[in-house]
């Protein structure tokens, strides 16, 4: 059988997934919004934004198949399939998502063996994390994901939350894929649920704490009256790959665990 040679990524988690097997070398187009890996950005070409792609370009890769994600890049992919090209969307929205996503690359390329050794040592990593972190003092925790209009995090994100032992005080919105149904219409919604830890990542914009706390009626909020308030960078958690189970994964780790000290001592 005949797998594919020459690849174009549309969103940074399949190529980050490809580098770490050791099969970026069937790469030939990325995303502008790549980071992860470093070096991707100085060794491919950059073909596409997340809603829009320089068709012409990819066409010149002459690729044999080309990878994206979600209903967002429809568009591009029904240009490119009438264009000729092989096109696979993937939709992972949770981590279970993720890990199939890695698993379904492999097998789509002909590197099972390879995906779905990665895909367990990110499986065992995440159990690992997860039975350490079992405590029955979870932190409560409000994600946002945007800040206007405030928009609370999505599914992945809400798991890992509670993956790193905390609690997300938003789960009923976090099951909605799309980002206009974890809108939260009234400020008094966070209020009321107080969390213990306000966590930012306003989607390539900088988290601004202060604007956050400002907000009428939040000064009471325990996360704003103890200063827990805090950023992680959305590249690391808002890509639904592995970027996410490990570096988005440890950072909320990490924060969790300067709440917990400080509340401790």
């Amino acid at each position: 059988m005949n797998y594919p040679q020459r690849i174009v990524c549309l969103t940074e988690e399949t190529t980050e997934t490809l580098y770490a097997i050791g099969a970026e070398d069937r790469i030939v187009g990325i995303s502008g919004f790549t980071v992860r890996p470093e070096r991707a950005r100085k060794e491919k070409p950059k073909v596409s934004a997340f809603t829009s792609a320089k068709i012409g370009k990819i066409l010149e890769l002459k690729p044999d198949l080309v990878v994206g994600f979600s209903d967002m890049q429809a568009d591009i992919a029904a240009e490119l399939v009438r264009s000729g090209v092989a096109v696979h969307i993937f939709n992972q929205r949770t981590v279970a998502g993720i890990l199939s996503m890695i698993r379904t690359l492999g097998g789509i390329l002909g590197l099972t063996d390879q995906t779905d050794a990665y895909a367990q040592a990110l499986s065992d990593r995440i159990e690992g994390i997860r039975a350490e972190r079992a405590a029955p003092n979870r932190p409560r925790v409000y994600f946002e994901e945007w800040g206007d209009p405030m928009i609370t995090g999505i599914g992945w994100v809400s798991e890992l939350i509670g993956i790193a032992g905390g609690e997300d005080i938003f789960p009923e919105r976090a099951a909605e894929p799309g980002a206009r149904e974890r809108i939260i219409e009234n400020p008094e919604d966070v209020i009321q649920r107080k969390p213990d830890i306000i966590i930012g990542s306003w989607c390539g914009r900088k988290f601004r704490p202060e604007q956050v706390a400002a907000r009428p009626g939040w000064r009471d909020i325990p996360a704003v009256a103890n200063n827990h308030l805090y950023e992680i960078k959305s590249p690391l958690i808002l890509q639904p790959g592995p970027a996410a189970l490990t570096d988005g994964l440890d950072a909320l780790c990490g924060i969790i665990d300067r709440v917990l000290t400080s509340s401790n001592s």
